[in-house]
């Protein structure tokens, strides 16, 4: 059997290829074979060389996807082949990216794996825009959260969440954004918490809205803002109004935070 090179994870980020880290361009460079996500931006591909497999291996959420076992299957095949393999996935590798899985199944196959971080959407999105997710003035943190519920799998503890005064930063939450919010109220968010949603950041056809939690729902449909998209909620959001100078939703729910609290909210 040919040498067996140990298989790359790369985090090819948000969107924007001129986001990606020097170390993932080199990996991409001397790769023979690479496994592509849906959500890598087809520009980040020009970093490959000439000769390579580029095998597109989709997953998104309510879409034809390959199914996760398969792609762990081809990994391992194609590392064992003596190819040098990388795994690109949008944003980072182990940020709800199952890097994880993918990096267990190649170690029980005895494959050394190597993993390349990659800017998440969950930070590069609200940047965007002028969003701090963190800032001392106005939270205590962050909390990276899943819309996306599994089969068999709990949904997040939202009352908790409500109540923990952390920013949050929800990824796959279109689908289930009514419900979602609904639980945040429940559990005791204010109505009129400052919340941000930015749709296919750092590509073209970035479009975003800032509003409030209550009118978040029906800014989304109203505005047709489709996935791939972040959802922010949190006073850091007001940052976003006080830059732009814009309260963005129609109905002027949210307005510019005062320039004393330099963006962050003053509602508690």
């Amino acid at each position: 059997m040919s040498d067996v090179f140990p298989v790359t994870l790369v985090g090819a980020g948000p969107g924007d290829p001129d986001l990606l880290t020097v170390k993932a361009i080199r990996a991409l460079r001397r790769a023979t074979v690479v496994l592509v996500d849906d959500l890598v931006d087809p520009g980040v591909l020009r970093y490959t060389r000439r000769t390579a497999r580029v095998i597109h291996v989709g997953k998104r959420g309510h879409c034809k996807s390959t199914p996760q076992v398969f792609i762990h299957r081809l990994m391992v095949a194609e590392a064992k082949r003596g190819e040098r393999v990388v795994r690109l996935k949008g944003g980072d590798p182990f940020v709800f990216g199952r890097g994880g899985e993918e990096c267990d199944a190649l170690r029980e196959a005895g494959i050394e794996v190597e993993v390349i971080g990659g800017i998440t959407a969950g930070i590069a999105a609200p940047a965007s825009i002028g969003i701090p997710v963190t800032d001392r003035r106005c939270t205590r943190g962050v909390a990276l959260v899943t819309g996306h519920v599994g089969e068999g799998s709990e949904p997040p503890d939202w009352a908790a969440l409500a109540a923990s005064g952390l920013t949050l930063v929800i990824y796959m939450g279109i689908a289930r954004l009514q419900d979602i919010v609904d639980a945040l109220i429940d559990g005791g968010m204010d109505r009129a918490t400052p919340a941000a949603v930015i749709s296919r950041a750092h590509t073209p056809q970035q479009r975003h809205r800032v509003c409030t939690l209550a009118t978040l729902p029906d800014t989304v449909t109203r505005e047709g803002l489709a996935s791939p998209s972040i959802v922010v909620i949190g006073d850091v959001v007001a940052a976003a109004a006080a830059m732009t100078g814009a309260a963005a939703c129609p109905d002027g729910a949210l307005k510019p935070a005062p320039t004393a609290a330099a963006g962050c909210g003053t509602r508690r």
